[in-house]
């Protein structure tokens, strides 16, 4: 299901402090396996040349595509793990939890194949099924809903509530998966350029025309079906999920991909656009599939940053203290003060980083100002890491004599689903500042796939929660006693569907709202660096006067889930997760600056 970024607090139920960014480093170097690792320096001048074509702040895919390119590239990460958000952490000994990002699927195609991923030591492990709903009933044993790849099975599954909904599913499938096929290309398309409509020369304005070709085409293909397609971007997913089914569970199931990391109801409007942002990720060549990566999400980014070092890209672990500009973006000073050169800078950090802390705000336009401090940056998410002696064992569906793994123990486990009217309800209490009573939880063990995260009989178990406020009613801190009560809240529930949980509970870890923004720069703990309203999309993401990547500073452009097409990275900040802007987007939109100096272009000579 929904690929969640989520995060974790800190320690197990003590705080953590992090190790400052200006220490010694991890980088990766060509030569070494996916878990090998260089540490060097980031201010050496050894290894941090003082001039690059492109510097990079926040890792990525960007700098393998730019360095491919010809252009020599410098990545500058935040921490002192190399990742953003999509990171393996061994919190406590012995178990290795993907703390943040922990599912993978956004990660468009192109990038997988251009990068050699695979090569570069990325091993993926699909599930199926996919989705468990266990159900609090008085009967014995309460049922469950368990989907699947396999739509006969689903069905029947399905059929336990409702044999209507069950015939209709297919059908459902089929209609979302004609939306998806319709509008999948305008993720790797440059948003429309509203401000650039009708400037310039005819030649430019017939460029600029172009850009409206792939919406074009995604309405050309929804063709007279486009108004109940347009009625799932707009309408509440309750009322889209009202419409093809009856049975609560089923509904509610669904509906966790509409709400997933947003501040949303499923009763609130546009909430059905989030569901489709969800179903349009692929793994392996399957729509909408999500997977585990073996080793952790942090496998992901070493992958990718094997693929940057060995096209010749420099990747350090620094803090960025600010860019340097006079006039135009000219390289970025770090905190220890060093300056680094460079004729482009890609922030991937969030455009709330980027425009209200990395640069002077007298540099920037008020107005402009004006409108990043009011994107929404709202987030209901809280991430528990556990790691646990044993599986959990769930009244509906109970554990073998042995304790080895069933199918279900691969899937995203949905408690407190029994209804779309629970998730309203949780929303409703983190919207007037409480956390929820009886939270949406999303958990995972990846372990059951990927044994190496656990010692032998052990687990981890990923929970990615909703609700909880960024901001606590009355102005209370989310201070460790408030993380504990919570965490403590979401056990219970647990508890009532796999009795003995709590039991086997060996360490945990916390990150709230507040937490995500402080460890991962996620602006108000928002996985996807702002919320994913109709509002805040496509050529309104982050801003109208900024939706083509570029900044109002020159040679600055926007490369993260902040800007279209908004896949989160946990940030998918991710990385950040994961979710990945396409770097060949961001290729076609420096084309200008680029060109006159690039390798690519032949007879043209660089610039001093």
């Amino acid at each position: 299901m929904a690929g969640r970024c989520g995060a974790v607090g800190a320690g197990l139920r003590a705080g953590l402090s992090l190790p400052c960014c200006s220490r010694w480093l991890r980088g990766w170097h060509p030569s070494l396996g996916p878990s090998g690792a260089r540490w060097a320096h980031a201010g050496a001048a050894a290894q941090l040349h003082g001039e690059y074509d492109a510097v990079v702040i926040g890792a990525g895919n960007r700098a393998a595509y730019l360095q491919q390119a010809g252009l020599r590239t410098a990545v500058l990460e935040k921490r002192h793990v190399l990742g953003g958000a999509a990171v393996t952490e061994e919190i406590v000994p012995g178990f290795k939890f993907s703390r943040a990002s922990y599912l993978l699927s956004l990660l468009r195609p192109q990038i997988y194949a251009d990068l050699e991923l695979q090569r570069h030591g990325l091993r993926v492990l699909p599930r199926d099924p996919y989705s468990f709903t266990p159900l609090l009933e008085d009967r014995s044993p309460p049922r469950s809903l368990l989907l699947g790849n396999d739509m006969a099975q689903t069905q029947q599954q399905i059929a336990q509530f409702s044999q209507k909904d069950a015939q209709a599913y297919p059908e459902y499938e089929a209609f979302m998966g004609r939306m998806v096929l319709a509008l999948d290309p305008l993720l790797d398309a440059p948003p429309v350029d509203t401000a650039a409509l009708g400037k310039g020369s005819l030649l430019q304005q017939l460029r600029n025309l172009q850009t409206l070709k792939p919406l074009l085409q995604a309405g050309l293909a929804l063709g007279r079906q486009l108004p109940r397609y347009y009625e799932v971007l707009t309408a509440p997913i309750s009322k889209i999920l009202n419409h093809w089914f009856e049975s609560e569970p089923l509904k509610a199931t669904l509906a966790t991909d509409a709400v997933i990391g947003a501040m949303a109801s499923p009763h609130t409007p546009g909430s059905g656009y989030v569901l489709l942002h969800h179903v349009m990720g692929e793994l392996e060549g399957r729509r909408g599939a999500w997977g585990y990566v073996a080793g952790g999400m942090g496998a992901l980014s070493q992958a990718i940053a094997q693929a940057a070092t060995a096209r010749g890209a420099h990747i350090f672990a620094e803090k960025v203290q600010g860019v340097w500009e006079r006039g135009a973006a000219q390289g970025v000073v770090l905190q220890d003060g060093t300056e680094v050169r460079s004729k482009l800078v890609l922030s991937n950090a969030s455009p709330q980083i980027t425009f209200l802390e990395l640069i002077p705000q007298e540099q920037l336009p008020k107005d402009f100002v004006q409108r990043i401090r009011q994107v929404d940056t709202r987030s209901p998410v809280t991430k528990i890491n556990v790691a646990v002696d044993r599986l959990p064992s769930f009244l509906a569906a109970p554990n073998a004599r042995d304790g080895q793994p069933l199918p279900h123990h691969q899937c995203s486990i949905h408690l407190n689903c029994e209804g779309t009217q629970l998730l309203h309800q949780a929303y409703t209490e983190a919207a007037q500042g409480h956390p929820s009573s009886r939270p949406m939880i999303e958990l995972c063990i990846p372990s059951v796939l990927d044994p190496g995260l656990a010692p032998p009989g052990c687990h981890v178990v990923s929970l990615f929660t909703q609700y909880t406020p960024s901001v606590l009613a009355g102005g209370r801190p989310w201070d460790e006693q408030a993380r504990n009560a919570y965490a403590d809240t979401v056990f219970d529930c647990i508890e009532d569907y796999a009795p003995g949980f709590k039991a086997s509970v060996i360490g945990r870890d916390i990150l709230t709202p507040p937490d995500l923004e402080r460890i991962f720069g996620l602006p108000g703990g928002n996985i996807f660096h702002g919320g994913m309203s109709l509002d805040q999309l496509y050529f309104a993401r982050p801003a109208p006067s900024c939706s083509g990547y570029r900044s109002p500073v020159p040679g600055l452009y926007l490369c993260g889930s902040g800007a279209h097409p908004g896949t989160f990275q946990c940030s998918e900040q991710g990385q950040t997760a994961p979710h990945l802007l396409l770097c060949s987007l961001m290729q076609a939109y420096v084309h200008e600056e680029l060109f006159a100096w690039s390798p690519l272009a032949p007879g043209r000579s660089r610039p001093s």
